[in-house]
């Protein structure tokens, strides 16, 4: 079932089955509808760009004709010399003017050397910058209008990364993969609980577990200078800050990335950065209720509880 949405998108609604209670809910994906939309000239790269990928005609990246790249891909990698140079040959195909960083840190292989003869910039650092940190360091080098964030051990075909600028091109100021989580699993993984609820206490119930945690997701110009590069470091923040500002945040596309993502190690039986992830979303969940109050926004309804201790 298919209607109009708001702003020209859209809703394609699909039910997720399950025991979890978001199973029951109608989760909606936003596809930007591009024929309500006047073909700009930036629209317009997009669109030869697809052509050129039909006829199976290799673009390389180069200036745009205002002197600037048109998309700045960003790849934060640490050992990843057997994928990225895939990583980066589906990225440069995205649009005609796109430049790759990888951003390679604490690497002990060959990641930059393969990284670099692959096309991509490479920004190299000897020590693991943290969790994250390589997005703001690549967005902070960045010259595209556009930018699309990738994992450097995550393959994925050029044409399922173009919607992501497609929805940027239409309007859109954060684009996330409409990818939610295990939701029908007993118990449900605590990172996928912290994506939903982070969304609902963003008043965004309709993006269920989409988040910037996980790629592939694209912002633009617009929505970096107005939320700062200072957040991209924990993306739950960024994306948080970008409802409450009110840019334009919008899903298009799921990419089970969860399925093709290779299994970290865990440490005595537990996911290395679960912790850090949920964290971060307990930061994104501190500023609302710091800007919206401790309930965020919503109301007590009727009630009246009493908060301070009853005496006997």
């Amino acid at each position: 079932m298919k209607k109009q949405g708001r702003a020209g998108y859209k809703i394609k609604r699909r039910r997720h089955s399950g025991a979890y209670y978001h199973s029951k809910m109608w989760l909606p994906l936003r596809m930007p509808n591009m024929h309500k939309n006047p073909v700009t000239p930036a629209m317009r790269e997009v669109l030869d760009t697809e052509r050129g990928a039909q006829s199976g005609e290799e673009r390389p990246s180069e200036l745009s004709s205002v002197g600037k790249f048109f998309v700045s891909v960003i790849i934060p990698a640490m050992n990843e010399q057997k994928k990225i140079g895939a990583v980066i040959r589906e990225a440069r195909r995205v649009h005609p003017h796109t430049e790759v960083i990888v951003v390679e840190n604490g690497s002990h292989d060959r990641t930059a050397k393969v990284a670099a003869a692959a096309g991509a910039r490479v920004l190299s650092f000897p020590e693991p910058l943290g969790h994250d940190v390589g997005r703001r360091i690549g967005a902070e080098a960045a010259s595209g209008q556009i930018l699309l964030f990738l994992d450097g051990d995550i393959v994925i075909p050029c044409v399922r990364l173009r919607p992501f600028i497609h929805a940027i091109c239409a309007g859109a100021d954060v684009v996330l993969n409409d990818y939610h989580g295990p939701v029908n699993r007993t118990p449900v993984h605590p990172v996928v609980e912290a994506k939903h609820v982070l969304n609902i206490l963003s008043n965004r119930a309709d993006l269920g577990g989409a988040s910037m945690t996980g790629i592939p997701h694209a912002i633009s110009q617009k929505a970096l200078k107005e939320i700062g590069l200072k957040p991209l470091e924990k993306p739950p923040l960024f994306q948080a800050m970008s409802i409450a500002s009110g840019l334009r945040v919008v899903t298009v596309y799921g990419i089970a990335v969860g399925k093709i993502n290779a299994t970290r190690k865990k440490q005595n039986g537990k996911d290395p950065l679960a912790d850090v992830i949920v964290q971060d979303h307990l930061d994104a969940i501190a500023w609302l209720t710091s800007r919206l109050g401790t309930r965020a926004g919503y109301t007590d309804l009727g009630r009246k509880r009493i908060r301070d201790e009853v005496k006997l």
